[in-house]
């Protein structure tokens, strides 16, 4: 069965940094794009990062852009996300999903057909 399962998560203080990983099983990782989204207490889950099936697409959120990079590596069947310059609003539990990338954006959650349980990053003095 397809399975997702996040790592990496933390406590960092501000400009820290902190590296996840998404190991993926139970699929032809080679043929899915796999997307970072993140869900903070009382907000929407929303996208953070993708990256194509081959890696070589990537998006990023506003938010994160020039701070997240997001890679992948198809022999290990797993997708980094590091994050540097970390803030506080960054804090959030942080999920990897599975997506064809064939809608019309890369951050409809809808798109997603598979997610991980979750990782929490904590950013905080």
């Amino acid at each position: 069965q397809v399975q997702l399962v996040e790592s990496g998560g933390g406590f960092v203080q501000p400009g820290g940094s902190l590296r996840l990983s998404c190991a993926a099983s139970g699929f032809t990782f080679k043929n899915y794009a796999i997307g970072w989204f993140r869900q903070a207490p009382g907000k929407e889950r929303e996208g953070v990062s993708c990256i194509s099936n081959s890696g070589g697409r990537t998006y990023y959120a506003d938010s994160v852009k020039g701070r997240f990079s997001v890679s992948r590596d198809n022999t290990k069947n797993t997708v980094y996300l590091q994050m540097n310059s970390l803030k506080p609003e960054d804090t959030a539990v942080y999920y990897c999903g599975r997506t064809d990338l064939q809608g019309t954006s890369w951050y409809a959650l809808y798109d997603y057909d598979y997610w991980g349980q979750g990782t929490q990053v904590t950013v905080a003095s």
